[in-house]
């Protein structure tokens, strides 16, 4: 993520002490179950108080999504990469932020205890959206900005609910900062949200067409009798999943594409051979991979398939036929890239009888 700030000790511990009083409404409840795959969508929301006051920045997913805003079913092919944990988004505007933020301050300072370094803090927090109180690379407010309401919003640090390091998914504390209307945040917050970011939560949440690889035989297969393994195209199709957020003055939207490219098959032993040997099918003209198994083929090597050499015995072998995506994205102002190729295994257990003969 984003490197240190530069701030001397006492802005870091009046930023410490500001962001465990400021509670911001929160950005990422989980919203109600949707279809996936068929063009549903789901969101993750502020939710509204009764005053009026509420967190702006809302996602919403749309698209080949899981549930109820939870993680989808993509495992990046990348174990280095991940989601983001947390980021910044717009929050409130400033007559909304000096009611809310002018609240927690004054709670805090009536808690008991508060004296000392922690009351020197709230002091210095107060005078940061008060009195123009601005540290090395922050600026100061006065009167929480309220001049320019509606003309711009605070920012706040967002946490990711599927990010299951609490440590990271509490990273982003910097005090909530002002931007105007149509203006990129202050570079330093390399956390603050963007397409990218938006595709890389798409990735996160997207759910891929339940995909299951058809074996000939099915369940039960015979020592050194190949097995057929394939794909038809139209249940191995491309999907899309896409996040969006929007608020007053500010809207960013990016949509994330699977497209399935090759399906490895590992037999589970070593005892086996592969087809084509290194295990990997890759996609057909047609969308396809493999070819199904038909009557009078089985004398014929399978473009994709197996052969087993010795019995599971009482057991079964573990068969693992992973599929791979390729994710690419693209968002606004015609940002896009690629993102990690994705994988989903479809697992099943494979009994590997001896083939019997009578000698008369």
């Amino acid at each position: 993520m984003s490197g240190p700030r530069r701030r001397s000790f006492s802005s870091a511990a009046a930023l410490a002490l500001a962001t465990s009083v400021i509670i911001l409404d929160t950005p990422n409840a989980a919203a109600e179950p949707v279809d996936t795959g068929k063009g549903g969508s789901t969101e993750q929301t502020g939710g509204a108080d009764t005053s009026g006051i509420h967190a702006a920045a809302r996602i919403e997913y749309s698209g080949s999504v899981a549930p109820n805003g939870s993680t989808g079913n993509v495992t990046s092919a990348n174990v280095d990469w991940s989601p983001p944990p947390c980021w910044y988004a717009p929050y409130l505007g400033a007559k909304d932020f000096k009611k809310k933020m002018s609240a927690d301050i004054e709670g805090a300072a009536s808690a008991p205890g508060m004296t000392g370094t922690p009351a020197a803090a709230i002091g210095q927090t107060k005078s940061h959206y008060e009195d123009e109180f601005g540290w090395e690379d922050t600026p100061g407010y006065k009167d929480y900005n309220v001049a320019k309401d509606g003309e711009g919003m605070f920012w706040a640090g967002v946490e990711n609910p599927n990010e299951p390091d609490f440590l990271k998914r509490n990273s982003c504390t910097d005090l909530p900062f002002w931007v105007d209307n149509g203006e990129a945040p202050p570079p330093q917050y390399e956390e603050a949200i963007t397409p990218e970011i938006l595709a890389a939560l798409a990735y996160q949440h997207m759910e891929l067409p339940g995909t299951e690889v058809t074996l000939a035989p099915a369940q039960t297969t015979k020592v050194n009798l190949p097995t057929w393994a394939w794909l038809d195209e139209a249940d191995f199709h491309e999907v899309q999943a896409t996040a969006a957020v929007a608020v007053p003055g500010f809207a960013l939207t990016a949509t994330t594409t699977a497209k399935p490219v090759s399906l490895k098959l590992e037999p589970g032993t070593k005892d086996a051979e592969t087809y084509p040997a290194s295990g990997e099918c890759t996609i057909n003209a047609d969308g396809s991979i493999g070819e199904p198994y038909a009557r009078g083929k089985a004398d014929r090597t399978p473009p994709c398939g197996i052969r087993y050499l010795r019995s599971s015995g009482d057991g079964a072998f573990d068969l693992q036929a992973t599929i791979t995506w390729e994710i690419a994205w693209t968002g606004t102002g015609g940002a896009g890239g690629d993102l990690p190729d994705g994988t989903f295994e479809d697992a099943r257990a494979v009994t590997v009888q001896e083939i019997q003969s009578i000698n008369r």
